[in-house]
């Protein structure tokens, strides 16, 4: 079976403020940042969908990129907000995260489950009803320890771990275009062939 998505909207995770840019915790920000400066699109502030706002056109078809300006664990507030305006599905979603249950230097695609403890997909989980998203997993490591992850998230990775993480968001800007055309098992295993 062919598996398909009609994307319409991605949203990067990540918190707020300077003293986070840099920290694990934002690869969802960096994601989109990415993504908005190779597509040459700008966000914007938009109160109605408590973040920022930037359109592209990706091989034909716009998307739009959102970065919740709430704190992470209230990141539902602004995808509910803007899938309701727009009449999106949760299914036309592609949430783009930090994941710790992967290391730097792997990034993955993948469709539905649940949140795995990170609390901004907890959010908006609970804020849609649902689980069935498309999320891009951006692999950041693990401290080894639970009881580590919290502090761990909240600071900058290793010189050699960014790298491998702007190595892992160049690769998922790359099949952008399989993704945007609806070929999800295409872009999938292009992505996790790398």
């Amino acid at each position: 079976m062919t598996q398909s998505i009609d994307l319409k909207l991605i949203t990067g995770l990540g918190n707020p403020g300077n003293q986070y840019t840099r920290t694990r915790h934002n690869a969802g920000f960096w994601f989109v940042d990415a993504l908005a400066q190779h597509y040459h699109g700008h966000f914007c502030a938009e109160k109605k969908f408590h973040g920022e706002l930037a359109k592209l056109t990706v091989s034909g078809k716009d998307i739009w990129l959102l970065k919740p300006d709430t704190f992470m664990n209230r990141s539902g507030l602004a995808v509910q907000a803007i899938l309701k305006f727009y009449r999106l599905s949760p299914s036309q979603l592609l949430v783009a995260h930090d994941e710790i249950d992967l290391p730097a230097g792997t990034v993955r695609l993948k469709t539905s489950g649940g949140h795995g403890g990170h609390n901004g997909l907890r959010d908006i989980i609970n804020q849609c009803g649902c689980r069935d998203f498309h999320r891009l997993r951006i692999g950041v490591g693990h401290p080894g320890s639970k009881d580590q992850v919290i502090d761990y998230v909240l600071h900058q990775p290793s010189k050699d771990d960014l790298i491998s993480i702007q190595n892992n968001i160049d690769d998922a800007i790359n099949i952008m275009p399989e993704l945007v055309s609806g070929d999800l098992q295409r872009a999938m295993h292009r992505l996790h062939s790398k």
